[in-house]
């Protein structure tokens, strides 16, 4: 079952359809019903998104915000669970289910998106080089759909969640310039303090690490007009974005920096991201039941990277610049 037919949920119903019968289920039924036929005769079907629905679901995704009760019923019916919800409150609800779905075997990957979800998996991977984790950062660029849009422009007017040293440090959204770097054509963007959920799922993942931040690019007008409504209406669905992800540790040969970054439009990576989660969730290659995002369920991140560049999303190394 997909719970959300926006731009994300229709992505990841599209990545599903040729692994799995497919519920839809949208606030707007005509949209639920558009998206099921658009998989073609019989790939799918809409249905009316009431709890009584999730019977018979062996997974559900929920493509988005105010996850929690969803989560929770399905878990009541027997279904594993991945959410693309990003936000801070809808990641700490989802994770609190995590003694719900352990006691039924059940996982719950949470925030399996572009920003967290593909950012973890490559905070994974690029961690499997050191023994010891002491930094991770990570930075996003784009939008996926309007609830993207949304939650990209209250971000920038709340409360960064930033881990230092063994303690939350809360600082305002909006502060803290940082150029940072991403994959051609994005190249170079200022970036923001935010109140972004990665490091809510990165610290757990990561036992021992000093430091892990999110930043958001921005523009002089996001920051100006966060704190009021949106002037104007999303866009259905954004053009292209990116993540970049720095991980900081020791290894073998002393203290050492990876940065990978993916650019690709975020409805789509995440409808991606989700897809594989919600496959693998089914098929027994997450690490345990229970609530957490993808850095601590995915044992080995390549296998997963591999599947999501075979559906076209795929990660860059940076390497350095050659004299």
């Amino acid at each position: 079952m997909v719970v959300g037919a926006g731009a994300v949920g229709s992505r990841a119903a599209r990545q599903l359809a040729p692994w799995f019968d497919l519920v839809i289920c949208d606030r707007r039924p005509e949209r639920a019903e558009a998206v099921a036929a658009s998989l073609g005769s019989g790939a799918a079907v809409a249905a009316d998104p009431a709890p009584s629905a999730l019977a018979g679901a062996s997974v559900v995704v929920i493509a988005r915000p105010e996850a929690t009760d969803i989560a929770r019923d399905a878990l009541d019916a027997g279904a594993a669970v991945v959410s693309t919800a990003d936000g801070v409150v809808d990641v700490r609800g989802l994770l609190a289910l995590d003694g719900r779905a352990r006691s039924r075997g059940l996982p719950v990957v949470v925030g399996a998106g572009m920003a967290p979800g593909l950012t973890c998996v490559l905070a994974k991977y690029a961690a499997a080089g050191f023994s010891r984790v002491d930094e991770v950062h990570v930075a996003k660029s784009g939008t996926g759909g309007p609830a993207c849009a949304r939650q990209h422009h209250a971000a920038l007017s709340g409360e960064s969640v930033d881990w230092r040293d063994g303690d939350w440090q809360r600082r305002r959204a909006g502060s803290g310039r940082e150029l940072c770097w991403f994959p051609d054509p994005v190249c170079g963007r200022d970036c923001y303090r935010a109140e972004m959920a990665d490091g809510v799922l990165l610290v757990p993942a990561f036992p021992g690490v000093s430091r892990v931040t999110a930043r958001l690019a921005a523009t002089r007008r996001d920051r100006l007009t966060s704190a009021l409504p949106m002037l104007r209406a999303p866009h259905p669905e954004g053009q292209v974005g990116a993540v970049r992800v720095e991980v900081r540790g020791r290894g073998d040969r002393g203290n050492g920096v990876e940065v990978l970054g993916v650019i690709d439009r975020p409805a789509v990576a995440a409808g991606a991201v989700a897809a594989v989660a919600a496959q693998w969730a089914t098929s027994g290659r997450l690490t345990r039941s229970g609530a957490g995002g993808l850095a601590e369920l995915v044992g080995d991140a390549r296998p997963f990277l591999a599947e999501l560049a075979r559906r076209g999303v795929k990660a860059a190394v940076f390497a350095g610049v050659g004299s």
